[in-house]
Parts: C-alpha cells; structure tokens; sequence
C-alpha cells in the first residue's frame, strides 16, 4: 500500500492551494499505514508505588522543593531588585491588615483580637508553602460570615443568659466568645484537613466544578449576608437572631422593627465613618496612578474613632458599643476541641472549597498577568496548611483577599516576602498596640466593612454582560444570588452547584443535531443549514451531534438521527414485506405458468398426433407443423394454413407502488434514495455501555432497508473501547470506520457506482482534494 503526495503549495498570501492525493483509509487500512500499536507499555501500580516511594537522593530533593516552595525561589532572591518594592508593598498590606482583621473578626462572631492572630500565623506558613507571589492570605468577608454562621449557630446568645440583680436577665459575653473561639477553630481545623488531603490526593480540579459565573454569584449573595450582619452595629440594636432558610429575610424585617429603637450616636459615628471612608475611597481610586501609595484611611479612621471615644467616653455617657479588652502578646497553641467535629463537617468542607476557589482563581489571575505558574494541588496544600496550623492558634479560617492582593500587586510587591513584611506589622502590633483600641468603637469596623463590600456588589455588572454572551451562564448568576441570600450560605452553595451540573447535563441531552455537507472543490464538511456552499451529497447523510453521546442522551441521539435522515425504518420495513410478499405470489405464479405450460404442451402433442390420423385418413398432403411456446407461456401450433393459440390466463391488474416510500430525506430537500449514514464521531471522547448498544441497534435498524452506517473521525482510545466491547463482529467490521469524513464519502460513493456499473472500480481509489 502506498501513500503517494502529488505536490504541496503553500504561500504567505490568503490564496494558498495545497493537494493531496491518496488512497481512501478505512479503519483497516489506517492501522495499516500508520502502523498502530495494539499494546501499548503502561506502567504497572506496583512500578508507580515504587517510583513514587524511591528514596534516592534526587527524588529527595525534588520531593522536598515541590513541597516547600520557599527553598526552591528563595536563595535567588534578588534584593536590589525586589527589595524596596516587597518592603512598600509590605507595610501597605500590614497596614491593611490591622482594621480589616478586626472589622472581620466581627463577621465570624469572635473578639477582635483574633482577627489579628488570623492575619499573622497563616500569613506566615503560607509564605513558606504558597506559590503564588501576589496574593495576601487573611481574613476575608465571606469566610468570615460563613465561619460566623457556624460559631452563632453551636453558640447562640440564648445559652448564655443568666440571672441578674433585681431578677434581669444577664448574657455572659465572656464565656459566650469563648466557646464560639473553640467552635471557630475547631471548624478551621477540620477545613485545613480537608484542604490537605484534597491536595495531597492531586484533586485541586474540583475547583473547577465551580465556574466563575457561580463564584462570583455566590460572592455577591455573601456580601449581602455580610451587610445584613453589620446593620445592628450601625444602628445600636440587638435583633434576634434566626437561622435556616429565608433567615435574612426575617432578619431584615426584625430590624426594621427596632428602627425607632436606633441608638443615635452610634448612627452618627457610622454615618461620619462611612463618609470618610467613601470619600477618601474615591479619591484612591481616581488618582491611583499619581498617589505612591493609597492613602492608609481606614487606619486613620480606626486611629479617630478610637482617640474620640477615650477622649469623649462615648461607652461610660452615650452607651456606645466598643471593642473592649484587646490581651497584649500571643497565646500558646491549642488542640481545637474535635468534639465539634460532627457539627461542623458540611459547613467546613463548604470553606474549604469556596475559600480555595477564591484562592486559586485570585492567584491565576496574577500568575497570567505577570508570566508565572500557581500549582494549583500545591495551593491547596498551602491553604490547608495554612488553616490547619491557624487552628491551633485559634485563629479561624483564611483565604485571598482582593482588596489586599490588589495594594499588594499595585504598590510595587514581587515576591511572598511582601506577605511575611505584613505579617511584621500585624506581630507588633499584636504584641504592643492592641491595647490601645480598646475604646475603638464597633460601629467604625463595621463601617470598615460596608465600604470595602463595594467591590463584591460591583460583580452585579456581570449581568448585562452575561445577558450579552450567555443567557444559560446569567441564569446561574442570579440562581446562586438567590439560593445564597434565600437559603443560607451552606445550602446556597450545595444548590447552586447542583443548578450548575444540571445545567451541564440539560446542554448535552440537548445539543445541535445537523447534517453536514460538502463545499465545493474541498474536503471541508459543514454545517448545511449555516453555510450556503455546503451542499449534501445525493444518496449520503452525515450527521453531527455538538456534545457528547452518553447513556443520557444516547437514545435522543438515535431519534434525531433518524428525523433528520428522513428514512422511515417501520414504514420501509413494512414495504420490504410487502415486497417480499409480492415476489413469492410472483413466483407462485411462474410456477403456475410453468404447469399450464406444460399441459399446453401436451395439448399440443395429442393434437398434431390427431391431426396425423386425420391426414392419413383423408389421404391430405402433408405440410410443415410447428409449435412454438414463446417466454410468456403462449403456445403456437402452426399446421399448415391453420394457426391456433393458447394463452394462460394472468393477472392483469398490477401493485400500485408508493412513490414517496424511498429513502430521502425531508429535511433539506437534496438527498434522494439514501444508501448511506456517516455519522461523525470527532466529538466523542468515551463510549459508555448504553451507547454501545445504541450504535449496534442503529447499524442493524439501518441495515434492514438496505442502508449502510460509518463512523468516522473517531478516535483511537473510543475504537479500543468499541473493541473491548464487542461492537466489531462479521456484520460490523472495522472497514466502517474512516478517519475522516472525506474518506467515508469517497467509499460509500465507490460502492454506490459499482452496484450502479458493471465495471470494476479500484478498491484503492486515490482521493485527490483540491483545496
């Protein structure tokens, strides 16, 4: 067999021709020519175990810089070329890190001071495990609500209430933060494990289950929890507080309630609040390219409020809530107590998924713009560590924070030793300043975390975007919106990730079915229905599914195959009988003729015998007799002058025959007398066992009414498992496959002209394509 190539032309210009000539390749032929492997070495488990367990001193050192990231960057660190930018980025980020550590710890319903351990310690181990160079690990709003909603619901105010003097009802905040501390940690510690192993196991793709339409969706719907959770300390009231579903509905109509109750100074310090805020936001933000650095204002704001309130005593003579006591210096480490783990195990592995999504798609978003690469597996490795080691150190859980990665990136930092610079900030701070915000106010952090939302309530632009690129992606926008703020942060997502496969499933039980056509002087096959030049070839339907074929969608594959073909295989079937029907009554009659024949002929002998008698007898002149019996059965005695016939008697009513019974289409109008479906299997990745079954009842169906079926463009790992499940056999043979459409067409119309012409074609017929 020989591939032979008459000439290739290729020129820069958009006219270039190319041609190529060879023979037609079937599935037989390809492996032929192509010399295919039937076994191909894999490597056994028991070598993988070995390999991954040799304990050589180069797999050791691979094995320790993949795994501790640090060691492989950090001896080439340049300090005159990143030093001055991570030292600038760094402080900037520190400085972040003391309102919005304490502002968040609100949102998880702990002291604020744990809010600047959850900015120390995991910063830290993440600068040691962490790959991606811009991103500041922290607290974060939606962590922090979620983690809240946990501590709130195993610690509700209501196990804290004791009695009083003059028989009042007293709520002991001390004990009541202490146990939501343990239920926090313990949370953050079950998150970092689950974080870990999911790492360790290589399953950093579940992220992507999680699609930015629905992160983004799911974020927004947070921040609207997050809102809601900080109204009461903006106002100065103490709503009930609900859980379960539709509970921010109930909490938002609870505080209107308490509206006429509002405590007026609280109202006036978070409205002064959140106008400096705001204002000097805007300001950033407009002249970000002039101003060095972002001006520090919500550092100053926690620096006015707090010299305000010690100054004016606003706790002793107005009744304003403030942070309270803030203990100089670190606390030793803890054993959570798993005795939560049971309770906390959904709500945990919720975190640990939402915050490495946050995580991951933050430092890819970095990674693409400054030319780098974030290992995905080793980030959640160095999340989980993160959350783990935080655990121990009460802390609660962490994960990016876009305002942060944002001052971080743009003020100049190029390496994680940015990262470890803030962690400095917040250290001394935790270890000489805390006390010192003491009198801070609530209200102010709370205000902290209504402005900095404003990035979060921005992703509702997304939705005139999407409405423009992707109806099906806006639907699951606005349904994880609505499950988060209707059902609650845990059963938000668990529904929205279900909408998300549903939706993935509805798109390939309903793809674009479409028969392709030929253009013109070219071996392309599109679509005939979007392209004019596509014109189908007379006699053969290609068909094209756009998804996958699976067992969901398996059969609507065969009932669209068949609408779009326009062959009727019951109603051929049914003509067939009837055909074989009329064939055998015909060949009952010929063998009825036959039998007439030969009494006819026997007729005719016993009447030249009489006539011999009747000559003799008369003494007549003998003349030349002939009996002739012609193709119809008609018997023809000649005798002389006289001249006799005999005909059998037949049938001369003839079968009416349905013209429009044949195999044409009546889908587009071109195809006649159908002898040949290729079905193009470009888009099949795998071959389950409902569509094996399927595909051998179609070329069976197919091959009843003398239609012929091929597959082409499939590829080599779904024919081998086409061949493990037993799909070839005499009937179905290995020569339906082709690697292409080209090919396919080229076989079906050889064989169409041999069964038309008497003449042999060659059944190497060169395929010569002008293009």
């Amino acid at each position: 067999m020989n591939m032979n190539r008459t000439g290739m032309g290729v020129s820069d210009h958009a006219g270039a021709t190319v041609c190529v000539e060879r023979i037609i390749l079937d599935g037989l032929k390809l492996d032929e020519v192509a010399q295919r492997q039937t076994e191909i070495q894999r490597s056994s488990i028991k070598k993988k175990i070995c390999d991954s367990v040799r304990c050589s001193l180069g797999q050791w050192k691979i094995w320790i810089l993949k795994w501790i990231p640090l060691l492989s960057w950090i001896p080439q660190y340049s300090v005159r070329e990143n030093g001055l930018g991570d030292l600038v980025s760094g402080v900037s980020v520190g400085i972040m890190h003391l309102p919005q550590g304490m502002a968040y710890a609100l949102l998880a319903s702990v002291p604020p001071v744990f809010g600047l351990y959850t900015s120390f310690y995991p910063v830290l181990v993440y600068f040691i495990f962490g790959t991606s160079r811009h991103v500041s690990i922290g607290t974060f709003a939606v962590i922090s609500i979620m983690i809240g909603s946990v501590s709130e619901r195993l610690a509700p105010d209501d196990h804290f209430l004791t009695n009083g003097t003059n028989e009042s009802v007293v709520m002991d905040m001390e004990a009541r933060d202490v146990q939501r501390v343990k239920v926090a940690a313990a949370t953050t510690l079950l998150c970092g494990i689950f974080q870990v192993l999911l790492g360790l196991v290589r399953f950093g793709f579940v992220v992507t289950y999680l699609s930015e339409p629905l992160v983004r969706g799911y974020t927004t719907g947070a921040a609207t929890h997050v809102i809601t959770s900080q109204l009461k300390y903006m106002f100065g009231v103490s709503p009930r507080r609900f859980s379960g579903p539709l509970q921010l509905l109930y909490t938002l109509v609870e505080l209107g309630r308490l509206l006429p109750q509002t405590h007026i100074a609280t109202l006036l310090i978070s409205l002064v609040a959140l106008t400096a805020l705001i204002i000097v936001k805007e300001i950033n933000s407009c002249y970000s390219r002039r101003l060095l650095l972002p001006v520090p204002i919500e550092l100053m704001v926690i620096i006015a409020g707090t010299l305000v309130s010690h100054y004016a005593d606003l706790r002793a003579v107005n009744g304003v809530d403030v942070v309270g006591e803030i203990p100089s210096g670190l606390v030793p480490p803890r054993v959570p107590e798993v005795g939560f783990f049971s309770s906390v195990v959904g709500d945990a592995f919720a975190v640990a998924v939402v915050g490495y999504a946050i995580n991951i798609s933050l430092g890819k978003t970095f990674a693409l713009k400054h030319g780098y690469k974030v290992d995905s597996n080793q980030e959640l490795v160095a999340l989980g560590l993160s959350n783990t080691i935080g655990g121990f150190f009460q802390c609660y859980s962490v994960t990016s924070s876009m305002s942060r990665s944002l001052v971080q990136e743009s003020t100049g930092g190029k390496t994680q030793v940015a990262g470890m610079i803030s962690a400095v900030i917040v250290f001394i701070t935790v270890l000489k300043l805390g006390p010192l915000f003491e009198q801070l106010p609530t209200a102010v952090l709370s205000s902290i975390v209504f402005v900095n939302l404003k990035g979060m309530f921005m992703q509702c632009q997304d939705i005139p975007a999407l409405w423009r690129s992707s109806r099906v992606d806006l639907l699951v926008w606005l349904v994880t919106f609505l499950c988060t703020v209707l059902l609650n942060l845990d059963l938000g997502l668990a529904a929205s990730i279900t909408f998300t496969l549903l939706t993935v499933i509805c798109r390939t039980q309903r793809p674009r079915y479409s028969l392709l056509g030929r253009v013109p002087d070219t071996e392309l096959y599109l679509e005939t229905e979007s392209y004019k030049e596509a014109k189908a070839i007379p006699g053969i339907t290609i068909f094209r599914s756009s998804a996958m074929i699976y067992y969901a969608n398996a059969e609507l594959y065969q009932e669209a195959l068949l609408k779009k073909s326009g062959i009727n295989i019951p109603k051929l079937l049914k003509l067939k009988k009837r055909k074989e029907e009329e064939e055998n009554a015909k060949k009952k009659q010929v063998k009825k003729q036959d039998k007439q024949t030969g009494v006819l002929r026997e007729l005719a002998n016993r009447m030249m015998v009489s006539m011999k008698d009747v000559s003799e007898s008369v003494h007549c002149h003998r003349t030349d007799r002939e009996c002739i019996i012609n193709d119809s059965g008609i018997a023809t005695v000649t005798h002389g002058n006289m001249n006799c016939s005999f005909q059998p008697e037949q049938d001369s009513e003839e079968e009416e025959q349905d013209e429009t019974d044949t195999h044409s289409s009546s889908c587009d109008g071109v195809q006649e007398h159908t002898h040949s479906i290729i079905l193009d299997f470009s888009p099949v990745s795998f071959i389950d066992t409902v569509t094996l079954k399927t595909l051998k009842n179609i070329f069976q169906d197919f091959a009843e009414v003398d239609v012929t079926v091929y597959i082409a463009g499939c590829q080599v790992c779904v024919v081998e498992q086409l061949e493990r499940g037993g799909f070839f056999s005499e009937s179905i043979s290995k020569s339906h496959l082709f690697p292409s459409i080209h090919d396919a067409v080229l076989r079906c119309l050889c064989r169409s002209q041999r069964n038309r012409s008497s003449s042999e074609f060659a059944p190497e017929m060169p395929c010569v394509t002008r293009l």
